[in-house]
């Protein structure tokens, strides 16, 4: 079984002192490829270094809704050169909304992000979205601004029915992630993993976040390796094979960031 984790940050302060060994984890339980996921100019400069020191490893850059408050072009054009620079890149992102928290103002989140919809279609990379709470603003904002074709991810999707259809509708993927295998958390989300087209799917860690069960009755801090455990339980919740649906989610998950065989050399 060969396993792709879409979404996590190995180049959070929680792996500084063993991202090695947590990437030796991850491959020696089956995880063959991780997108670290950049959030910030400086943890997407570290993606960016991570996928260039290992062949299983790619990155993403962008700027986080929490975030959005520091971003500016400046900011941006560095993580353009950066994507510009190396082939590793192969998203744009974590970017889009967030109105729970309320980290960045409203008006602040809704102009950087934009403009990164707007970067990503220039560079033709695919985009990794944050939505939370912001009651059908994200949605609108994409039906203005996106350009036609232009490919996304829904990361750690945990929203309802019509959001779930709207995405869909827009063609973009879903990434599910740890929630999917708790209890009650998970119910509603296990409900509407069953009608999600498989060719649509991908699966995540966000680590070292929502570490899944029964990881997180041991571990306080989920990692790639883990992924493998919410890959078995999408599996069981959609009565598929688990071999079969690792390879078809591996598949999804090559097409969306443009991932081929000569990148693993």
């Amino acid at each position: 079984m060969k396993i792709f984790d879409s979404h996590c940050h190995l180049n959070d302060p929680a792996y500084k002192t063993d991202t090695e060994a947590v990437i030796d984890r991850a491959n020696r339980a089956g995880i063959a490829a991780m997108m670290v996921v950049g959030i910030t100019e400086k943890t997407s400069r570290l993606a960016v270094e991570i996928a260039n020191a290992h062949t299983g490893c790619f990155a993403s850059v962008g700027i986080h809704p929490h975030d959005a408050s520091e971003c500016s072009e400046e900011a941006l054009l560095t993580l353009r050169r950066l994507a510009e620079t190396y082939d590793r890149v192969r998203a744009w992102g974590e970017t889009g909304l967030d109105f729970n928290r309320m980290f960045s103002p409203r008006e602040i989140q809704e102009k950087w992000f934009v403009r990164q919809v707007e970067l990503a279609a220039e560079l033709g990379l695919p985009l990794i979205f944050h939505e939370r709470d912001s009651d059908g603003r994200f949605l609108e904002l994409l039906r203005i601004h996106m350009a036609k074709g232009q490919q996304g991810v829904v990361h750690c999707f945990s929203g309802n029915r019509k959001e779930l259809d709207a995405y869909l509708e827009m063609g973009f993927y879903i990434g599910i992630t740890g929630i999917l295998t708790i209890r009650t958390r998970g119910a509603e989300l296990r409900e509407q993993a069953l009608t999600i087209p498989e060719d649509r799917l991908l699966v995540e860690t966000d680590a070292p976040y929502l570490t899944p069960s029964p990881e997180r009755n041991q571990f306080r801090r989920n990692e790639p390796a883990f992924v493998k455990s919410v890959l078995l339980k999408l599996a069981e919740v959609r009565g598929a094979d688990p071999e079969y649906l690792a390879d078809v989610v591996w598949e999804n998950t090559c097409r969306l960031f443009t991932i081929n065989g000569s990148d693993w050399k």
